[in-house]
């Protein structure tokens, strides 16, 4: 409902032959061909912590058979609350997986079932306790904040209930009606309506404040680490850095084009036991497209954009919006010549602020 990822139901039955296709896809890549260290690994982008030992075991025997795992430093595994017993977390760890994102989202029953979350608030402590008896020692935990609904006093309650487990590292993101969904559908009808841009930008500001606070460091917009315990997964997509993505819906990026896969899982199996490329689009990204990614990106992340990076004449036309916007931002943003970065009450603008510099 808060998100426009593909997903299905009642599908469990079909687990054994998608990670058969799922490892055909993998082996038929060119993953060994590419010059690149993978040094990371996330297996998420649906509910991993509905597949067993075996499973989770075949998929990674099959990347091992393109890529070197001695490489890999961060492999994390998404879980949902109360779908990841004890016993499935000491194997995944068994089988080298080191860093567990749980999708928390909540910790008020109203507001899970807002969301259409299926687990309760007392699997959430369950699932992070199995996490850390299974060994897992980099932990993170999902929030949503500005749900109809919610208050500050709510959500500083459950920030400071997780900030109580002592997790590595916090994801706390806005609600935001994404098209496509039930709830964007909801709010164009007007059948509820979603925190102003005002009160966004107080939400924005609760949330950073309260997590540094509590020694959480903001090193992006909507992430928040210990010392060291960034993600570093994370940091290659924003670093527009490459990255290999598979099964349905997953996307790649090869540092020229970015391609995607069909997002529903029958045509996904149908063209993979066909012979035939997953692949449902794809793009070849301009000079320009390039460089505006890295302002918008950079301008989300803590150490912000290095001008080292960029062309002498694209940095030319970047100065020059630095200029003409100068006196509309110069308040929010740091420039020592070498990198350009918003300061703490920059980041509530930062998709306007991006939008003026973009070349």
């Amino acid at each position: 409902m808060y998100c426009d990822f593909y997903s299905i139901t009642e599908r469990e039955n079909d687990a054994d032959g998608f990670v058969s296709i799922l490892c055909k896809e993998i082996l038929r890549s060119p993953l060994d061909e590419y010059p690149w260290i993978f040094d990371t690994l996330f297996i998420g982008g649906g509910t991993p912590s509905l597949l067993n030992e075996h499973q989770m075991e075949s998929i990674l025997l099959t990347l091992s058979k393109k890529i070197p795992f001695s490489n890999f430093v961060e492999k994390t595994v998404e879980i949902n609350p109360g779908e990841a017993s004890l016993e499935k977390l000491t194997n995944f760890r068994s089988l080298g997986m080191n860093r567990v994102s749980m999708g928390v989202q909540s910790l008020e029953p109203e507001l899970l079932i807002f969301l259409t979350r299926s687990h309760s608030v007392k699997q959430v402590f369950e699932t992070y306790n199995h996490a850390r008896t299974a060994g897992f020692e980099n932990v993170n935990c999902d929030l949503i904040y500005g749900i109809p609904g919610q208050t500050p006093d709510i959500w500083k309650r459950d920030m400071n209930r997780v900030i109580e487990l002592n997790p590595e590292h916090i994801s706390a993101y806005t609600l935001t009606a994404e098209k496509g969904t039930e709830l964007f559908y909801m709010v164009s009808s007007n059948e509820l309506s979603l925190p102003d841009e005002r009160t966004a930008a107080d939400w924005f500001n609760l949330t950073r404040s309260y997590l540094s606070e509590h020694q959480y460091i903001p090193y992006e917009i909507s992430n928040f680490s210990k010392p060291k315990k960034e993600c570093r997964h994370n940091l290659h997509y924003w670093n527009i850095e490459p990255y290999m993505g598979f099964g349905p819906s997953s996307h790649s990026f090869d540092g020229n084009q970015r391609w995607n896969n069909v997002r529903s899982l029958d045509k996904y199996i149908k063209k993979i036991d066909e012979g035939l490329s997953p692949i449902s689009s794809n793009e070849t990204l301009t000079p320009t497209q390039k460089l505006n990614e890295r302002i918008g990106f950079g301008l989300r992340l803590k150490e912000g954009i290095d001008l080292e990076k960029f062309p002498k004449p694209q940095k030319i036309l970047f100065n020059q919006n630095i200029k003409k916007y100068e006196n509309k931002w110069d308040d929010y943003i740091e420039n020592n010549g070498k990198t350009i970065k918003l300061n703490e009450k920059g980041f509530a603008f930062a998709d306007e602020v991006a939008v003026d510099l973009l070349i």
